[in-house]
């Protein structure tokens, strides 16, 4: 991001003066400025009018005192072109197209959009097609709806490719504080990659917030994130819509395996970023983390009234592998004088009704409780609507000496109802205040808890200098030629890859004298070689468990017979095999080149498991040996390569540097890969196999 570009947009997000173009959203825009609290000149320009909200209009664009700060965009698409053309010629700082029917409705505006690229110059344009931003920080709002959120002295910073969502969300009861939303829509000129870097460099954003339907610029926006991961700014990521593998080999077993989804995954957990699913979930994380930050470690101490609310914390608890350490002895023997005699020392502990509500009791059992060592800590509390209220008293002194007592220990900590509905207003913006969060939901809060581990695991890991940008070959079209079996396995080979002893035969017809000419040992398999051909078994093209040369012989004749009735062309060509004896486990190990997002791995259960169990992991190259083992060590099978049930463990050591050779290979520009899969690589205690492989040459 050029000087110009980048002072533009802070003009844009903290400007002094605003003008408003349009008539009625003008009019809406200039309304929630006001109700901000937008202390800053607003310049309404419309030729019709002689004033909008009481303010006097311009008539046009040349007519302003000068270049404004911020501008809000609402007229028809070739005058909105025209009004960024005079803007950028005024050296104004940005603005909002909120003006749509530019490349989303077809090939005319597409042709209209880029004539607006072609006057932007430096402007900073939000849009266009989308609503717009709202600063909470300085009470800022180009944005032509009511909206709500609050801004407490901190919050998030929102970017969602959808402009209604973004209304949505900031319009939620959960007391989340919000310092920027960010409707991108066409994201013409500025990007959510450009948006990332700008956020995670301001002080009152203590995390990011992204709706993410597709990326521009992948290396960009790593760029961005490591930016906010250097500075300890968690973002939270939905991501919506399923991108297509950027090239045509989605017939593989990788191709399947490693869809667009799975590598924007590999893409989010490289840089930190927590995925969620749904909007009140990206809201009680964001929360979580801006008001409680990160956790550093999985050990969460837990209080409830109720037995149902501690065993539902436990059940789940367990699912997402939190720890809910149990008190100690020396503990539990204080706790036991304090509870009442129907309470159980545990964790989470139901602490009773007999002392629910009186802080002199409540008090001591959570000091003693905070004696052991945690991580972060929860009490469940489900507050009392309006009109029955009375008794929310009694929960608040209960929660001022959890709070009191957290604080001591310097705990992230949590107030969490059970029932999402089932909080009060005010009583939440208290806790934030505290510096409490106020959650709805058992889950999403054990999920926040849990997410914010990962993403502290990910910080250190940035601190030791282990996440780095993943720059790959970008120049690679989209087609490429696939190599048979021999000539693939023979490149393997060379790399450093252990293939099956083999024989080439090109004349299948030949009759041997003696076996001994095959230089092989029963039993064998056969292959037809063919580089049009890629899943033999489809076909008949293979023959397994051959146990001596007249069933070899007979294979050659049923595999012609076989092929020819498939209509696909035979091939006079063979391959040979000694069968390999049975392995510790089978790996599918696959690398293509994406056009989006370059080089890319898939790790997977290989052989007849490939499509059977949903065992499969997706790594973005350059791949360290340390990430590859990571990646490993995510997969079912994994256990088997650690010596499951008493068989021997894996040379790992072998493992990895064979899966190293490979993507160095395939990262070497000389070497025009394309795609190379391994299906299966049978993995032995001290060896590895590449049994079946297949190379694809980038043309």
């Amino acid at each position: 991001m050029n000087s110009n570009k980048l002072n533009n947009i802070n003009r844009l997000f903290n400007p002094k003066n605003i003008a408003v173009f349009g008539g009625n959203d003008a009019e809406i825009v200039i309304s929630q400025c006001k109700k901000m609290g937008f202390t800053g000149e607003i310049w309404p320009v419309n030729p019709k009018r002689e004033s909008i909200n009481g303010i006097k209009c311009f008539s046009s664009v040349s007519d302003l005192p000068k270049g404004p700060d911020a501008s809000f965009i609402a007229v028809p698409r070739s005058a909105a072109i025209e009004v960024v053309k005079e803007l950028n010629k005024m050296k104004s700082g940005g603005g909002v197209c909120y003006t749509a029917g530019f490349r989303e409705v077809g090939q005319e505006g597409v042709e209209l959009e880029k004539r607006l690229l072609e006057n932007v110059g430096d402007f900073a344009l939000i849009g266009p097609n989308c609503y717009g931003m709202i600063n909470y920080v300085n009470k800022i709002a180009l944005w032509p709806f009511d909206h709500g959120g609050e801004f407490p002295g901190f919050g998030a910073a929102i970017i969602t490719q959808s402009g209604m969502l973004s209304n949505d969300l900031s319009t939620s009861r959960r007391s989340m504080p919000f310092a920027y939303m960010v409707s991108a829509g066409n994201q013409s000129v500025l990007s959510i990659e450009d948006y990332v870097d700008f956020f995670s460099q301001k002080e009152e954003v203590k995390a990011i917030g992204l709706h993410i339907e597709g990326l521009q610029d992948i290396e960009k926006f790593q760029k961005g994130c490591l930016k906010a991961l250097e500075r300890n700014v968690p973002i939270v990521a939905i991501k919506t819509g399923s991108s297509e593998i950027g090239n045509n080999l989605v017939s593989s077993h990788t191709g399947s395996l490693s869809g667009g989804d799975e590598i924007y995954n590999s893409l989010f957990d490289h840089l930190g970023i927590i995925r969620v699913s749904n909007p009140h979930e990206f809201l009680e994380t964001l929360k979580f983390l801006c008001i409680s930050g990160s956790v550093a470690g999985k050990k969460v101490a837990a209080f409830t009234c109720s037995g149902g609310g501690a065993t539902m914390l436990a059940d789940y608890a367990e699912k997402i592998d939190l720890k809910f350490n149990q008190p100690s002895n020396k503990v539990s023997n204080v706790l036991e004088k304090l509870l009442p005699l129907t309470a159980t020392v545990s964790n989470p502990l139901d602490y009773t009704t007999p002392i629910w509500g009186q802080p002199e009791k409540t008090g001591p059992v959570f000091n003693t409780f905070f004696h052991d060592n945690y991580d972060a800590a929860i009490l469940v509390q489900d507050y009392l609507p309006p009109n029955i209220n009375e008794l929310n008293k009694f929960y608040l002194y209960d929660a001022k000496a959890f709070i009191k007592e957290a604080k001591l220990k310097n705990l992230p900590t949590i107030i969490c109802s059970t029932v999402p509905e089932n909080n009060d207003p005010d009583i939440s913006n208290f806790f934030v205040s505290q510096g409490v969060t106020p959650m709805q939901g058992l889950e999403e809060a054990l999920n926040a808890i849990n997410m914010s581990y990962k993403f502290y695991q990910r910080h250190q890991d940035f601190l030791l200098g282990k996440v780095k940008v993943k720059k790959s070959i970008k120049s690679l079209g989209t087609k490429s030629s696939m190599l048979n079996e021999m000539e693939s396995k023979s490149i393997l080979n060379k790399i450093g890859l252990a293939i099956p002893n083999f024989f080439n035969e090109k004349n299948y017809t030949k009759h041997y004298e003696q076996t001994e000419e095959l230089s092989l040992n029963f039993p064998v398999c056969l292959k037809m070689l063919s580089r049009e051909v890629q899943h033999k078994t489809d076909i008949g093209a293979i023959d397994l468990n051959i146990k001596n040369y007249q069933e070899l012989l007979t294979s050659f004749e049923k595999i012609k017979k076989q092929v020819e009735q498939s209509k696909e062309n035979f091939s006079n060509n063979f391959l040979v095999e000694e069968m390999q004896p049975e392995p510790l486990g089978e790996l599918l190990v696959g690398i293509f080149y994406d056009l989006q997002f370059g080089y890319v791995m898939t790790l997977a259960s290989g052989g007849v498991l490939a499509n059977l169990i949903e065992d499969s992991v997706t790594i973005l190259l350059p791949a360290s040996i340390d990430e590859l083992d990571k990646s490993l060590g995510k997969l079912k099978i994994n256990k088997l390569f650690l010596g499951y049930r008493g068989k021997k463990e894996i040379n790992r050591t072998l493992l990895l540097g064979n899966l190293k050779k490979l993507t160095d290979f395939a990262l070497d520009k000389s070497n025009n890969v394309q795609q190379i899969e391994i299906n299966p690589l049978f993995v032995f205690p001290e060896k590895n196999i590449a049994v079946d492989g297949i190379i694809w040459k980038n043309e």
